[in-house]
């Protein structure tokens, strides 16, 4: 409280609005938990004919009003030897991870949907997931295939998350 008895806000406006829970090693331990089923996907041609893949998680405490969207990469992962690309797949999932993050929907959702919030510059690709504030995006595979990778690694981390939290549940502040 200040001299006239307002609640003084100084510190809070100044600590970055990061997750507390879902960290970079929580967001390497989804896309490990995902892995196996990924590999084994990326097998079948039917899934994706590149044989190669990225994710891209978002710190799920910073939203575009906190942060550029660069600075609230949480974790990326590639799967494939990244030297034999025959694209720029990182850039693609980022482009389509950017979407789910700056609109807080499935990138095929705001393509299909709300193509009228789209601004210039903004990817038509899609294969990114928002589940419950988690962002996660991919590219590599077919588009319906890259979303539901991203949403296994998105739902991953949630189950992490939620551990996390059951294990601190007695803590009545968050330090």
């Amino acid at each position: 409280m200040d001299g006239r008895g307002a609640p003084q806000n100084v510190a809070r406006a100044q600590r970055r609005p990061e997750s507390f829970y879902a960290d970079q090693a929580l967001a390497e331990r989804a896309v490990g938990m995902a892995s196996p089923l990924i590999e084994s996907a990326m097998r079948d041609k039917r899934h994706g004919d590149s044989g190669f893949l990225h994710v891209v998680v978002m710190n799920p405490g910073l939203g575009p009003a906190d942060s550029r969207f660069e600075d609230a990469i949480l974790y990326e992962h590639s799967f494939g030897d990244r030297s034999k690309w025959d694209a720029d797949y990182q850039a693609f999932a980022r482009a389509k991870t950017e979407v789910a993050w700056r609109h807080q929907r499935d990138s095929h959702a705001v393509q299909a949907l709300q193509p009228h919030r789209l601004a210039n510059g903004e990817t038509t690709l899609w294969g990114s997931v928002w589940v419950d504030g988690i962002v996660v995006g991919a590219s590599g595979a077919f588009a319906p295939f890259d979303e539901a990778y991203s949403g296994v690694v998105a739902m991953c981390l949630r189950a992490l998350a939620k551990q996390r939290a059951e294990e601190n549940a007695k803590a009545l502040f968050l330090r």
